[in-house]
């Protein structure tokens, strides 16, 4: 399941993050928060981000999105 994921978008703010994943729940698309842990052992102090991930078929639908609600995604690698 995780091997054909790719990242959305990675911070340490975790309200962009629930955001982001409950926005798109409502359209259908799966994501995945990664680095959760770490993010919880290095004490919560916010300097590791999260990544939040979908599949790479909904990546279109997913930037999208996220374009529309002006969350900043990672860059597209090229």
């Amino acid at each position: 399941m995780f091997e054909f994921m790719e990242e959305l978008l990675k911070t340490t703010d975790p309200t962009i993050i629930s955001a982001a994943t409950a926005y798109l729940k409502g359209e259908g698309i799966e994501a995945i928060v990664f680095d959760v842990h770490m993010s919880v052992m290095e004490g919560s102090i916010g300097i590791l981000p999260r990544r939040l991930m979908v599949h790479g078929d909904d990546m279109i639908r997913a930037r999208r999105l996220m374009a529309l609600l002006e969350i900043e995604t990672t860059p597209e690698e090229k």
